[in-house]
């Protein structure tokens, strides 16, 4: 049932006469009363640009832009407020109006010239994979379990391409860059080499179609919502700030600020993303409590082997 409404919504998206925005919504909304406000804004804007891989890539585009900038403004603001202080990781390093502008436009440069050609040509790709882009949209459990997923598949890519690049030539050539600010900010989560840009990218991106090309079972919507998601973590993980509400205090193997604060600032450990779970079993977790974790250990050890 489901397939035959997609199939009819697809055919008269194809099919219809209007040349308006509007227009198309009031026809869509006409024959299709099962659709939701949402679902028929999709239709809508799909039929009115008559050009899927246009469309798409309009929408994932600007999707990003917002999402990205959007993000990284309200902690633009928090760095200028005395107040949040407190919540500084490094408190006494907060940047400055120009290193904000230097990175705005290394970011935009890197988003025009390697992400917007890449966001491009996602349509035929993810199409040629079985992704879907009609309506009805999945629904929200089904959505929710595979992000579920695709952050535990991102998390363990960035942690072991995120580790080899820390390995003398990759970090000296590719990974500097992105190191260039010891104390992070928001803004600075994807101020990063064209290489890293597109290598780490392939978790966020590369993932999600894997898993279409083996399960043919995944929506565009629920890739929007994933990137999303995807987009604050890097974000605010970069933000510099640690608060009492920070999400990692009620899921401890959440990584969140201070996890990749500490990496920025002391250059090595801590290279997962999402999660601490492979910096915790491979022992390259970073800072002074895993310091003192790893003392502790080496005294224990050095007992037993006295007895």
């Amino acid at each position: 049932m489901a397939a035959q409404v997609m199939n009819a919504t697809s055919s008269f998206m194809s099919n219809t006469t209007t040349d308006s925005f509007v227009g198309c919504f009031n026809e869509i909304s006409q024959y299709n009363v099962h659709l939701n406000v949402f679902e028929r804004l999709w239709a809508s804007w799909y039929a009115y640009m008559q050009n899927d891989v246009l469309a798409t890539g309009i929408m994932s585009f600007v999707m990003h832009e917002v999402v990205y900038f959007g993000r990284s403004l309200p902690w633009i603001i928090i760095d200028q407020i005395p107040y949040f202080r407190k919540y500084k990781l490094q408190a006494t390093k907060i940047p400055t109006a120009h290193e904000q502008w230097q990175c705005a436009k290394l970011v935009l440069l890197s988003h025009f010239t390697v992400e917007l050609p890449q966001i491009w040509l996602f349509h035929p790709m993810a199409k040629f994979f079985g992704m879907d882009t009609d309506v009805p949209f999945p629904s929200a459990l089904k959505m929710a379990m595979q992000i579920a997923v695709f952050f535990v598949l991102e998390d363990t890519w960035h942690y072991w391409t995120h580790r080899s690049m820390h390995w003398g030539p990759l970090y000296r050539y590719i990974h500097k860059i992105h190191h260039q600010y010891s104390a992070p900010f928001g803004m600075a989560a994807e101020y990063a080499s064209p290489i890293e840009v597109m290598v780490l990218g392939f978790g966020t991106v590369g993932c999600p179609i894997l898993w279409c090309a083996i399960t043919g079972d995944l929506h565009i919507l629920t890739m929007y919502i994933w990137i999303t998601l995807r987009l604050f973590q890097a974000v605010d993980s970069h933000s510099g700030y640690e608060f009492p509400w920070s999400l990692h205090h009620f899921l401890p193997f959440w990584a969140g600020a201070q996890h990749h604060d500490v990496h920025h600032e002391r250059f090595i450990g801590n290279y997962a993303s999402s999660f601490r779970w492979w910096d915790y079993m491979l022992d390259t977790e970073s800072g002074p409590e895993a310091a003192k974790r790893r003392r502790e250990r080496k005294t224990m050890t050095e007992g037993k082997k006295v007895q």
